[in-house]
């Protein structure tokens, strides 16, 4: 009742000291720090009446059990009672550094994966590609695994294997060249997004609405809009 209050004066009130209240989400780790923190700080200096508690973290949290307002998802959804919002596209990238090519080669068929070292991201286990129209895991190998996509990013930028990580986590490092996109002639990558989930509940309140607005305007360039 009181985040339905809550929401209609901000609907109709439109004014900052209609925004308040301690707002809890939760973010992958890489796209928390560099795309939501960002947001989180313009955000407490804009509504002196917010307070946040952002949890950055590569596991997948129950957010209903964990009581938390929001929860930034970069994955193929299942059905759930959350109630979903879809904010960017964010296809699984493919790449590698140019030093790491210039020295191993670069593949071109999923089959030539066997024969380089793939950092594998452990959540994922197996690569997911698609083949004419269906998704196949393909088991792949390689000397360093980890479950944090951080750590699997800088051991691609060091040179030392092939990664598969999404567009928003390498979008700069592709920019500078500080790493190459791999493409297969027989297979494609993922295709994924930016999903905003919240509690099932008729009235969002202000503080997520605000967020999740500033949110999705900075995510205007996406590849795929």
């Amino acid at each position: 009742m009181i985040d339905a209050e809550e929401g209609a004066r901000h609907e109709f009130g439109r004014n900052l000291s209609a925004v308040r209240g301690h707002l809890r989400l939760t973010a992958p780790s890489i796209f928390g720090q560099e795309i939501v923190l960002p947001l989180v700080k313009e955000l407490l200096k804009q509504y002196p009446e917010i307070g946040v508690e952002l949890d950055l973290s590569d596991r997948v949290v129950d957010i209903v059990a964990g009581g938390y307002d929001l929860a930034i998802r970069i994955a193929v959804l299942k059905d759930s009672d959350l109630i979903a919002r879809r904010l960017a596209a964010n296809p699984r990238i493919l790449c590698a550094s140019p030093a790491y090519l210039a020295e191993r080669g670069t593949p071109r068929t999923v089959p030539e994966l066997h024969g380089h070292d793939c950092i594998m991201l452990t959540p994922i286990g197996k690569w997911p590609f698609v083949i004419d129209g269906e998704v196949h895991r393909i088991s792949l190998s390689g000397r360093f695994t980890s479950a944090s996509v951080e750590a699997v990013r800088s051991i691609a930028l060091d040179g030392s294997g092939i990664a598969m990580l999404t567009w928003w986590d390498v979008r700069e490092h592709l920019a500078s060249g500080r790493l190459r996109q791999i493409t297969l002639e027989d297979a494609s990558t993922e295709e994924l997004s930016v999903w905003a989930l919240t509690p099932s509940r008729r009235y969002v309140p202000s503080r997520v609405k605000v967020f999740l607005d500033a949110l999705e305007r900075a995510l205007t360039d996406s590849p795929a809009g």
